[in-house]
Order: structure tokens, then sequence, then C-alpha cells
């Protein structure tokens, strides 16, 4: 079996270079042990979790995660800054190697909350916010925002916004290259309507060439990915990560230069199952909710539409994990048998 063990955290390797984007309902801890299993060198997020959540409800169903899944970063959506130093605690004592506060997403409930990209309006806000962080934690504290919201397209508003935050003692900002609409679309249309800009956030990093920028927003393609890294510090990756994982396997040796690790789709898939037997013993978890992270595993195979049945379906979930993926594979080995032309 391939050594899937994750380097210590700490080493000299810089993991914001390329990162799996926060996304909510997606990257939790059980996404986030497939996606360290294809990489071992990529920066993971968590969810978007609230202040109110962490300070008023159940710490460990929100903070806790894998040993394996280091170097991982705790995202914060919260705009007092006491709120958010109190979090900024939590999250270094229970081992996080960032804390990232949201002023990015658009959804109507966070804007209920007067936090996520609404707060791009109020710089001295989420500078305040920062410098509470920063004060609070050793780890670093980084910011998640957009390039304007609703109809502001001056290049002079993200730049007096990143000019601000960054006296206050953030050093590093991860750029959405849209804007957000606050109102009028939904957060999926937020994510494919507004136009991308990625030159504003190349003239982002000439501006503030000490500050460190990462680019985020519609990259699918290795190609891509080095195109952005010759002009900006990182680049983050969303969606295109979870609906299509396998990607990952190819991220330490094309963008941190590690020789390519001898990986197998069966190899992951096998490890998974391995993990959902322990997280049913440890904390009754059942396979199903671990499995529909890597439903996107085989895509682009043949029988891979097959295989994706097999795993979704509820019928099969009084089976234990490693039967499920027996017959999943037999199902797709069927399949392409009847795809043989006959003799």
């Amino acid at each position: 079996m391939t050594d899937l063990q994750t380097p210590d955290p700490r080493t000299a390797f810089d993991a914001s270079r390329v990162s799996v984007a926060p996304m909510m309902d997606w990257t939790d801890r059980h996404c986030r042990y497939l996606h360290r299993l294809l990489s071992r060198r990529a920066l993971l997020y968590t969810e978007m979790v609230t202040t109110g959540a962490l300070l008023h409800g159940d710490v460990p169903r929100h903070l806790r995660f894998n040993e394996e899944e280091h170097p991982v970063a705790l995202q914060l959506g919260g705009s007092e800054p006491d709120d958010l130093a109190k979090c900024a605690r939590l999250a270094e004592e229970w081992g996080y190697d960032e804390v990232n506060l949201n002023c990015g997403c658009p959804s109507e409930r966070v804007q209920r909350g007067a936090f996520g990209a609404c707060l791009m309006n109020e710089p001295q806000l989420v500078a305040d916010c920062v410098k509470a962080m920063v004060d609070a934690t050793r780890l670093p504290v980084t910011v998640k925002h957009r390039i304007g919201i609703d109809k502001i397209e001056r290049y002079e508003f993200v730049r007096d916004f990143i000019g601000q935050v960054s006296e206050a003692g953030c050093k590093t900002f991860i750029v959405h290259a849209r804007n957000a609409w606050l109102k009028g679309l939904s957060p999926k249309e937020n994510r494919e309507i507004p136009p991308l800009r990625y030159e504003m956030v190349h003239r982002l990093k000439h501006e503030f060439p000490h500050l460190t920028i990462s680019i985020n927003g519609g990259f699918s393609q290795t190609e891509a990915v080095h195109q952005q890294l010759r002009l900006l510090d990182g680049v983050m990756v969303g969606r295109e990560a979870y609906h299509n994982p396998w990607w990952l396997a190819q991220w330490d040796a094309e963008f941190f230069g590690e020789e390519p690790r001898p990986l197998t789709r069966e190899e992951i898939e096998e490890r998974m199952c391995d993990y959902m037997v322990r997280e049913a013993a440890a904390h009754g978890t059942h396979w199903y909710a671990i499995a529909r992270h890597m439903l996107g595993l085989r895509n682009g195979l043949p029988g891979a539409r097959r295989w994706r049945q097999v795993w979704s379906d509820h019928r099969m979930k009084h089976l234990p994990p490693h039967e499920v993926m027996r017959a999943a594979h037999a199902r797709v080995d069927k399949g392409l048998e009847l795809l043989q032309p006959a003799g």
C-alpha cells in the first residue's frame, strides 16, 4: 500500500500556493480527508463556521477534524471583533494552521447576520476584526473577499479595502475575482454570472508586492493554475476540486515539485472505506454521509455512472462500505462486459 501519511504541516513548503476553497455543505472533515489522501501539500479550508455557532453551539461538532488534514484552515463568519477574537483563540486551541475571515459570501442569510461580502462596505470594521484576531492568536489571520459588490466595479474600491485591512495585520488576501451582487442573484448565480476579472487581482499584486495575494474563481485546468502562479502567490480552487477530486492527485507534482506518487483511484476508494469503518466506530457516522464526497472520483472513466449509482443507492446502506465498494466495481465490470463486441 502506498504511504499516504501527511508530512509535518509546519515544514517549509508554502501550502497556500494551491488550496481548496471553503464550500458550504461540501468541505466538511470527511471531504477534507479525501482531499488529503489525494494531495499531501494543498491547503484545505473548512466550511464557513459562524461565530455564533461556536460561542453558543456545539464546539466539537464544528471544530473536530482529522489529524491527517493538516495543513487546514478554519474559516469564520462574523462581524464582532470580540467574538472573532474568541473564535480565533478556539482555532488555535483546536490545532488549526490558519484562521480566515469570510468577506465574500453573498447569501441573504449571511447578509442578515451583517457579515460576508457586505463587510467590504465597511473596511474599518473588517480592520478592527482582523486586529482583534491578530492580537488573540499566533495563527496567521487571512481574509477571503470579492473584487467588488453590486455594481461597484472600480479598482480603487478593492484596492482601498486591502490597503486598510492590511494595516491591521492581515498579510494574506484570497480574492474571488468576481463582484458579489447582494440583491437579485442567488449564491449559485453569484458564482457564475458576475464576470471574472483576473486582471484586477494581478493589479492588486503589483500594487501590494509585500502582501500574499491568491486568486479564486473558475479554475479547472492545470495550465490555467500555472499561468496564475506566474503572476500571483496562490490559486484557490473551488467546485472543480469537489466535482473532479482526482485532479488533486496531480497537484503535489505539478504545483509543489514533488515526485509523482503511484496512486490509483481504487486505492483511494479503499482507504476511504477504511475511514468510513473508523468513523462509524468512533462517532457513529454512517458511511453514506461520507461517500457523497467521493462520487466524482471516477469522473470521465467508463462505467463511472454505474459506480456512482451503487454508492448513492440508499438500498445499499445496510451493507458495510467495503462490500458496497465490491458491488460498485462488479457493476462497472458487468457493464463493461456488456459493451464488449461479440467475438
